[in-house]
């Protein structure tokens, strides 16, 4: 699996066959989306909502959007945040991990998990955390089985949605 930062243009715009390709993968996740409310209709996702996200998502400065591809196609999509808006929280987060539904259980999620802890960890950072909205169960045990563990429940920060909020130590 090849991890790479997300390309934009001179213009911080998204190039149009990527736009198309994340847009197939946030579509693919019909599931997700109908719990996360992210978009207003799950089962309409356009690019330029995808485009919309993903601009909120990088006007952040310590958010990195990484692409996943697997033999040339685009399995994943993972958001980080190397420092989360909170100065009593010293972790990154991972923000979303995204696998196409299409190759769900191939393994694609906990490579990606992996190289994005591994990113951390060259980093020379101890730990990382994430937040799993309730009623996202295997979200919760994908995650759980990775090693993360419950370290509180809050509401998220951007919808104030009920989510765990999970932490892994990064040996």
């Amino acid at each position: 699996m090849l991890l790479t930062s997300l390309p934009l243009t001179p213009d911080h715009d998204i190039p149009a066959p990527v736009l198309t390709e994340l847009t197939a993968l946030y579509a693919a996740n019909h599931e997700f989306f109908s719990l996360s409310g992210d978009f207003p209709d799950p089962d309409d996702i356009r690019p330029e909502q995808v485009a919309s996200a993903l601009a909120e998502e990088l006007a952040h400065p310590d958010a990195e959007v990484l692409l996943a591809r697997s033999e040339g196609l685009l399995v994943g999509v993972a958001i980080t945040l190397a420092h989360h808006p909170d100065p009593a929280d010293p972790d990154p987060w991972i923000g979303l991990l995204m696998i196409d539904a299409g190759v769900h259980r191939q393994g694609y999620g906990q490579r990606l998990a992996r190289l994005v802890e591994d990113r951390f960890r060259e980093e020379g950072r101890t730990a990382v955390r994430l937040a799993v909205l309730d009623g996202n169960h295997r979200a919760l045990a994908f995650w759980s089985a990775l090693g993360y563990e419950v370290v509180d429940h809050r509401t998220d920060r951007q919808l104030a949605r009920p989510c765990s909020v999970l932490r892994k130590a990064l040996d």
